[in-house]
């Protein structure tokens, strides 16, 4: 037996396994790490922090990526570069943060990497009949594994898609396994560059797990913000979005777009809200005079409303009615105060971060996918049967260190 599959086979025997889970969103921000002790699988997965840490992306970093993020066209051997450059630099930031923490790679049994998201491309939104649902997240797996000399999975995405999904959300599979929670209602909302949430019913019932994208969360807020303070990569506490108005007539035409109308489940990204997706609602409206305050405060509330919009949808085809839910909070959204205040007023039901359920919210999704790499190589057991856009499959490729 090779020496790599008998290692494999010896951490999935384990009653504890040691996972980093690695996430780097579409806001750029970074690279979360998270080691997780992980315990058990499926219904039956514990999962203890034992260290977390954010490495913010340099304004280097976030150029060469800008360079391919979200574009149709783009320079072929920068994008073929940077996959083998995103994996160093990723696998970089492992072993500085084993060595801060002083954890020999020994020590840690698995990789998860989520890798960087460069472009979601679901049917509808290319609309080109003859090819299937796309997405795709570069930082070589191979690279980061020799890199560390930790057994590494990655691209994640790519098998939910073969199975018939849109490559996510995928944080529904870590939400349904460790916050499930019998005789209560439980929304898990993750409010990242975009906002995605997962209802777990009181049931426990796979079949009736939901999950979806919403729309914007933080992206088009961020991407305002640096435009107009170019030394800002935030609206940090919402503090210019605070001093501005809401203007009605430009919600309106942002909210106009057919991704709203569009039938649950969805997924999107940065492909369709960016920069030129507001620059187009702005001259529609011949706003494009506006004051920065009151656009940040419109594009605010635009992700307010339509986060809160989609768990309404959910909330009425339940049998529960909205004050039987629970909604568990995490990502870069539950740091904007003005978001928080203003989905409480449209939501009236109780509001949590994922705190509460022991998970750090900032490390959720890290996390997460140290859960989907525990599944693959311990558990895979779960059946979600129909339900629309969660195929049941276990995900990640195996990359080994020699």
């Amino acid at each position: 037996m090779n020496k790599n599959i008998r290692a494999l086979h010896e951490i999935a025997q384990k009653k504890t396994r040691k996972i980093l889970g690695l996430m780097s969103g579409t806001s750029l921000d970074g690279l979360d790490i998270a080691l997780c002790e992980i315990s058990g699988a499926g219904e039956n997965t514990a999962v203890k922090i034992l260290e977390f840490e954010t490495i913010s992306y340099t304004e280097d970093i976030k150029t060469e990526i800008r360079k391919v993020f979200a574009k149709k066209t783009v320079d072929f051997q920068h994008f073929a570069l940077l996959n083998e450059w995103i994996g160093l630099l990723h696998a970089n930031m492992v072993n500085d943060c084993l060595l801060k923490w002083n954890i020999p790679a020994t020590e840690v049994d698995l990789i998860a990497s989520h890798g960087q998201t460069v472009l979601h491309a679901p049917k509808f939104l290319h609309q080109q009949e003859k090819f299937p649902n796309a997405t795709l997240q570069i930082g070589d797996g191979d690279h980061i594994a020799v890199k560390t000399g930790i057994i590494t999975l990655s691209d994640f995405r790519q098998k939910h898609v073969a199975a018939g999904g849109e490559g996510a959300p995928l944080a529904v599979y870590g939400d349904y396994l460790l916050f499930s929670k019998k005789g209560e209602n439980r929304i898990m909302l993750n409010m990242g560059g975009i906002a995605n949430f997962t209802y777990l019913p009181a049931s426990l019932d796979a079949e009736a797990v939901f999950v979806t994208d919403t729309g914007t969360a933080n992206t088009l807020i961020d991407i305002y913000t640096k435009h107009y303070f170019p030394e800002k990569s935030y609206d940090k506490d919402a503090e210019i979005a605070q001093s501005g108005t809401v203007n009605p007539e430009l919600l309106a035409e942002l909210k106009s777009n057919t991704f709203f109308q569009k039938s649950f489940p969805k997924t999107i990204g940065q492909e369709l809200f960016n920069f030129e997706f507001v620059q187009n609602a702005l001259t529609k409206t011949n706003l494009t005079a506006i004051s920065a305050p009151d656009l940040l405060a419109t594009l605010t509330r635009l992700s307010a409303e339509t986060i809160a919009e989609a768990i309404l949808f959910v909330v009425e085809n339940s049998p529960y009615a909205l004050e039987d839910f629970k909604i568990y909070m995490s990502g870069g959204g539950i740091h904007n105060p003005l978001l928080v205040k203003w989905l409480a007023e449209l939501l009236p039901c109780e509001f949590q971060k994922s705190d509460d359920l022991g998970i750090l919210s900032d490390a959720k999704e890290a996390v997460l996918f140290a859960i989907l790499a525990n599944e693959t190589v311990v558990g895979g057991n779960y059946n979600f049967g129909n339900s629309k856009g969660i195929p049941s499959v276990t995900m990640g490729k195996i990359s080994f260190p020699d």
